[in-house]
């Protein structure tokens, strides 16, 4: 689902060198934040795991802008990974679009819930996903009992999934 008419989002393999090359540039901006490389519980996502994986390109440059995945939780819940705009980007939209497109594209998988989890030095994450629809939960899965993780739910179904694309 095109969200944004500035943006081409291409669904990549997770290999992909592009997503890749995004993948790393996220994980060295929260390096930065968190001061230490040690700031994701759990085992990091991967190809065997992830549903899907996207990339936005912006249409008039042609270059990638940002990124997001869906991991796999069960048959119908999964989770948002590694969701990510380049700093010269955000707050143009990038993140609501690559979010709208995961979420449809969820949808078209049968997948009727997702997950997400913000860090204490995530506080734009935090108020991203609570603006967009998402709903605190206790905890789940490698977050459980780790004080700096604030987890978050939505339900998807036709609706849901459309309403984000519009907002």
């Amino acid at each position: 689902m095109q969200t944004n008419p500035r943006l081409n989002i291409r669904q990549v393999a997770w290999s992909h060198p592009v997503g890749a090359a995004l993948r790393r540039a996220q994980q060295a901006e929260l390096d930065a934040r968190f001061g230490s490389a040690d700031h994701e519980p759990g085992p990091p996502p991967s190809e065997a795991d992830c549903a899907v994986f996207l990339v936005a390109y912006d249409k008039g440059s042609g270059q990638p802008v940002g990124c997001g995945g869906l991991r796999l939780l069960d048959a119908t819940t999964a989770e948002i990974k590694r969701l990510y705009v380049v700093p010269y980007t955000r707050g143009s939209g990038v993140a609501s679009s690559v979010l709208a497109a995961l979420e449809a594209e969820a949808y078209k998988q049968g997948i009727t819930r997702i997950k997400a989890e913000a860090g204490s030095a995530q506080s734009d994450g935090r108020n991203f996903y609570q603006n967009s629809g998402f709903e605190p939960v206790p905890n789940f899965g490698p977050y459980v009992g780790v004080k700096h993780s604030s987890c978050y739910a939505k339900s998807i179904d036709s609706h849901s999934a459309a309403h984000t694309a519009m907002a």
